[in-house]
């Protein structure tokens, strides 16, 4: 902190110096300056002379204080946190405020808190944002859809008790996005990812009851934008044709065709590619099923989508190691 207070100073100091050198040395470039800055017996050469002397140091002036300048800019572009700490020395603790302010900015960013959304807390902070934000305005479709989403994750994995109460809670949101932007796919799509979630994990009364939305908001998300979510739509449609018995409408080559298909869009994707095994595996086609699952294995983690493939990775290798 001392080393920080005195480069600090220094500069200042320096700058100043600086400043006040070049301004003799261009005034006595001009005209005549004091005998108490030149002295008897140093500028004799000419009547105010010593113009070559003084013009070495008006440009070495300059060149120091445009150094100074560039420094102290660039210190103050960055803001880095020790500068905002001396600063709260001499601006009586101006500084330090500044910088709780920035850091409590960056905590309130629900996207930057979302992308940590493995940590369950960062992931009911976001929602808590994002649903306050559509409090405050019930015309943000941004804070809409991403409610929706945000809803979904903790739906499938906040502690079981509140799960169904975030699953709803999306399903909710994502009809706010639908009703304020209905030509945009986001709302469709997870209003269909919340509805599947409750279908998937509260029993076939759940499956019976959203089965026919489900599908009618993701053939929506194909009609509107087919490769939104690198293939999302058709990944969630060969999902739905793969859980729904056959009776209502399900079918294992329906599910397959899509699942396919979404692989056009990425074919990296590990949920396309762990549905895909699924699906394969109920068709009978084992040695398919168990290469897919090791070229899922061998994927790339998505950055945007890390948590979740290192979910499918996770079963890849369980299923893996049951097919033998």
């Amino acid at each position: 902190m001392m080393s920080c207070m005195f480069v600090f100073y220094l500069t200042w100091i320096a700058l100043a110096m600086g400043a006040a050198a070049a301004s003799a040395a261009l005034y006595g470039h001009y005209l005549v300056l004091p005998a108490w800055l030149t002295g008897p017996d140093v500028c004799l050469m000419e009547d105010g002379g010593c113009a070559v002397l003084f013009r070495r140091i008006c440009w070495t002036g300059h060149v120091a204080n445009a150094m100074l300048a560039v420094t102290l800019g660039l210190s103050a572009v960055h803001l880095k946190p020790f500068h905002l700490k001396v600063e709260a020395t001499w601006l009586g603790g101006m500084g330090s405020t500044l910088y709780a302010m920035e850091l409590r900015l960056q905590a309130e960013d629900p996207d930057a808190l979302y992308k940590q959304r493995e940590t369950i807390a960062m992931a009911q902070r976001a929602e808590q944002i994002w649903a306050e934000r559509l409090a405050k305005n019930p015309k943000d479709f941004e804070a809409a859809w991403k409610l929706a989403r945000a809803r979904y994750w903790l739906g499938t994995h906040a502690p079981e008790k509140s799960r169904k109460q975030y699953l709803e809670g999306g399903i909710a949101a994502g009809r706010t996005a639908i009703a304020l932007a209905p030509n945009r796919p986001e709302g469709h799509f997870w209003v269909a990812a919340n509805m599947g979630a409750l279908a998937e994990s509260f029993g076939l009364r759940q499956g019976l009851k959203y089965r026919g939305d489900i599908k009618a908001e993701i053939e929506t998300v194909l009609r509107l934008d087919p490769a939104f979510q690198q293939g999302s739509a058709d990944r969630a449609l060969g999902r739905w044709y793969f859980k729904v018995p056959g009776l209502f409408g399900g079918s294992n080559r329906k599910s397959e065709e899509h699942l396919r298909k979404s692989l056009t869009y990425n074919p990296d994707s590990s949920a396309s590619l762990y549905f895909l095994a699924e699906t394969l595996l109920a068709e009978g086609k084992k040695d398919e099923a168990r290469a897919t699952l090791q070229r899922l294995l061998a994927v790339p983690v998505d950055p945007d989508w890390g948590p979740e493939d290192r979910e499918f990775k996770q079963k890849a290798s369980e299923l893996s190691r049951k097919l033998g």
